[in-house]
């Protein structure tokens, strides 16, 4: 039995646009007009009326942290009281109020950015947090996820002192001598190991919300890293966790795993498992190895070639040496696996290039859709080595929203006039695909789209940074679509209205091709399809 969906304004891939389509067994069996549609009828089938909405391809975020969603949705929600460090601290107070923590548990936030704040324009630290509780330990995460602040009590059950040494790839925040509660990239895991590991069915509890919470912004395909959410949490639970959810029918998101690995033997003896790129069903699937190269621009993290303009003291910190990655790349490749290596700071861009080359000049594959996630700081000669290495690029354009605000300040009007380039690169040759970075943003497209086409910020227009480098209407969604399958190897499987295709599919209130640019994320999602199930909408 098929459904056939007629008078609908249908993006299949490229224009013009249709009318139509028919979904049968989970797939898409044809697309063009209402006439033609109406005479693929046959008894018992449904037609569905579209009543003139706008319709695409599912939207598939190709970089984001699905499990980390579903912890950060559990937790305080600090994104949306981040106007002033006293806002921050009464959201803490007020979560705690409503779910006492159990007997060993800590108050968790995340979502905090200090140049938000209106009242004190600065990272909180331990005193900050001790006017939450001072005999509970309270951990808040920064927006970006590559700096948290704890009270206390955390640092008194961490045991973390002046003494203390620093980490590799990391920073223990100090200040007058002691322990301020201020931690940064590596220096983090030792805060999240104190804290009280999930079971697998706490797993499965936020894996579900966390669908939900994408099917609603239209979400069908995830591509996810998730091993590192909980340091007491191995794959193999993480892993367990996703075919379970599959095999009972709650799976709302397709998910593409980007396998985060830290030391070459666990790697090993992932891949040795048989987990290699490609390996799995169309619900969930491993991916490439992914790999954490540097910290992020907010924090003064994101490893740069040359010192913070706005803070000379510092280059930024590189989360993992050359040499990791090299061993860690060259083995990858060497093994059919795909890799996606986070890379904000030129310098750390610089590290990822190397791996990549020297991995394909040990064992060329031609194509291996090697990725650079976020490729934000880059210069103009990193851009034309990126081309001749064939790069798939994942970009987050929502990141304008904010970096907008702080980028040249940061890196100087140099290295900004070069950064944020993704059209050049896609100009060059390269797909690009587009995603959130979950949770370190709302997996929110149509913003998304919007940032892209604009970009400006969104909420007050500032802007437009590098206006070249803007997408068109449709480029943008065909990041969030075609070119999300193309750097999963699925283009022959999703991304388009056509037929054979997976039927992931979301409806819109409205058409973004004929819409203002800065209204775009107005738009809403009325309804979402995967393999032709509604999972959003009414």
């Amino acid at each position: 039995m098929k459904t056939v969906y007629i008078n609908g304004i249908v993006y299949t891939g490229s224009l013009p646009l249709v009318e139509a389509f028919a979904v049968e067994e989970g797939r898409f069996v044809f697309s063009g007009s209402n006439d033609e549609a109406e005479a693929l009828v046959s008894s018992g089938d449904e037609i569905c009326d579209l009543e003139g909405h706008f319709v695409c391809s599912g939207f598939n975020d190709s970089h984001m942290h699905l499990l980390a969603l579903g912890n950060a949705l559990s937790a305080a929600q600090l994104a949306k009281h981040t106007e002033s460090l006293s806002d921050m601290i009464l959201c803490l107070k007020a979560f705690s109020e409503e779910r006492p923590v159990r007997e060993g548990g800590w108050i968790l936030g995340r979502g905090w950015n200090q140049d938000y704040f209106a009242d004190e324009q600065r990272i909180p630290n331990r005193y900050d947090l001790d006017r939450v509780s001072t005999q509970i330990p309270v951990c808040a995460v920064r927006a970006c996820g590559h700096c948290l602040v704890v009270n206390s009590k955390a640092i008194e059950l961490l045991g973390v002192t002046a003494e203390t040494p620093q980490p590799d790839g990391g920073q223990i925040g100090m200040e007058n001598g002691e322990p301020n509660g201020q931690f940064f990239d590596n220096a983090m895991g030792p805060v999240y190991d104190a804290m009280p590991s999930p079971d697998k069915e706490t797993i499965k509890d936020m894996m579900r919300l966390a669908c939900r919470a994408l099917n609603s912004y239209g979400v069908t395909s995830s591509q996810t890293d998730d091993y590192c959410v909980f340091p007491n949490v191995n794959w193999e639970t993480v892993n367990a966790a996703y075919r379970e959810l599959e095999a009972a029918g709650e799976l709302t998101v397709r998910v593409y795993e980007q396998s985060n690995f830290t030391e070459l033997a666990e790697f090993q003896r992932f891949v040795e498992a048989g987990n290699k790129t490609g390996s799995g069903t169309d619900l969930f699937r491993i991916g490439p190895l992914k790999m954490l190269g540097d910290g992020a621009l907010g924090p003064r993290t994101a490893y740069l070639s040359r010192p913070y303009a706005d803070d000379p003291s510092t280059c930024g910190i590189p989360v993992v040496s050359g040499e990791t990655m090299d061993a860690m790349v060259d083995y990858a490749n060497a093994n059919g696996m795909q890799v996606a290596i986070h890379a904000i700071g030129d310098a750390c861009l610089d590290n990822v290039l190397h791996a990549v080359e020297n991995a394909l000049k040990n064992n060329p594959r031609e194509d291996h859709r090697h990725g650079v996630v976020h490729c934000q700081i880059s210069r103009a000669d990193q851009l034309k080595k990126m081309q001749e290495l064939k790069m798939h690029i994942y970009a987050q354009s929502i990141f304008l929203d904010y970096d907008i605000n702080i980028v040249e300040a940061r890196v100087g009007k140099e290295l900004a006039s070069t950064s944020y380039s993704w059209k050049t690169l896609k100009n060059g040759g390269l797909s690009v695909s587009n995603g959130s970075d979950c949770p370190v943003e709302l997996p929110d497209v149509m913003r998304g789209i919007q940032c892209a086409v604009t970009r400006k910020t969104v909420r007050d227009g500032i802007g437009p940074y590098l206006p070249h480098e803007a997408f068109t209407v449709q480029e943008a969604i065909d990041s969030f679509t075609i070119h999300g399958a193309e750097s999963s190897f699925e283009e022959k499987e999703k991304g388009q209205i056509l037929p054979g295709m997976l039927a992931d599919f979301v409806v819109l209130e409205a058409n973004p091709l004929e819409t203002d640019g800065n209204a775009i994320s107005d738009i809403r999602i009325l309804s979402t399809y995967l393999g032709g199930q509604k999972v959003y909408g009414v």
